[in-house]
């Protein structure tokens, strides 16, 4: 099995690496393969732009909705300068509507381009990162919503763009993924709802429902406040899961 793992941290010395480093030791023990990609050690860019959105010229996008988009004045207003503004304008000259979307669709970053192709060669994935605001850190949250594109993670049916969410249609194909955060508070806090929400939003609507065959999310509890016997018993348990995925 090709399992990416993805990690989400500033800090080469804080828990959460040490977390990464647990699981790493377990994978090379494991039969399988694995890149990892240090989502701040390469500047990963979590900011949703206009060129990303040109994942929705997706063949399956509507026709109205394409017509409410006005592309010509899209492609002219992302043109720049007075010079590119004229020769995009000779490009779209004769050019019909779906025509230009064809020629948009998937012009996508190449960071993008680079983190969707460790996607597709994964068989599973691992993401670890800390607990922010109950959820993921903005870096890996970003990425998510840039990488996970549509016509990559999933499309939507006509039924979908009403706004029907059993119109969501899940492309992705890995068998399993594997979420590891730390957390600031106890695993009682967690118990009045907060778990149940994060894995609604990461495990089920981010994960499951772009695909992936199962999700599990293990939780790392108060690490700041832990023993240095249960921060050992954490490290153990990424060993075992890396070794074990």
């Amino acid at each position: 099995m090709n399992v990416l793992v993805v990690y989400a941290h500033f800090n080469p010395n804080s828990f959460t690496h040490a977390i990464l480093q647990s699981v790493t030791r377990g994978l090379d023990e494991s039969p399988h393969n694995y890149k990892v990609s240090d989502l701040n050690a390469i500047s990963f860019n979590p900011v949703f732009t206009a060129q990303d959105s040109t994942q929705f010229l997706h063949e399956s996008y509507p026709d109205h909705l394409l017509e409410k988009a006005n592309l010509p004045q899209a492609v002219l207003d992302m043109a720049g300068g007075p010079i590119r503004r004229y020769l995009a304008r000779r490009w779209l000259r004769g050019k019909g509507t779906r025509e230009i979307a064809e020629a948009l669709y998937g012009q996508l970053p190449d960071d993008i381009r680079q983190q969707q192709a460790l996607v597709r060669e994964a068989d599973g994935l691992i993401f670890v990162a800390p607990v922010f605001w109950m959820g993921f850190p903005a870096i890996l949250k970003g990425w998510f919503e840039r990488v996970f594109a549509y016509g990559f993670a999933y499309t939507l049916t006509p039924d979908g763009w009403r706004g029907d969410l059993d119109g969501r249609v899940p492309l992705l194909s890995q068998q399993k993924a594997l979420i590891l955060t730390p957390t600031f508070f106890t695993e009682q806090e967690y118990d009045k709802g907060w778990r149940d929400a994060m894995d609604t939003v990461i495990s089920s609507w981010g994960l499951r429902m772009a695909g992936v065959k199962e999700a599990r999310h293990v939780y790392f509890y108060a690490v700041v406040a832990a023993s240095d016997e249960q921060r050992r018993a954490y490290l153990d348990e990424a060993y075992r899961l890396g070794r074990d995925f």
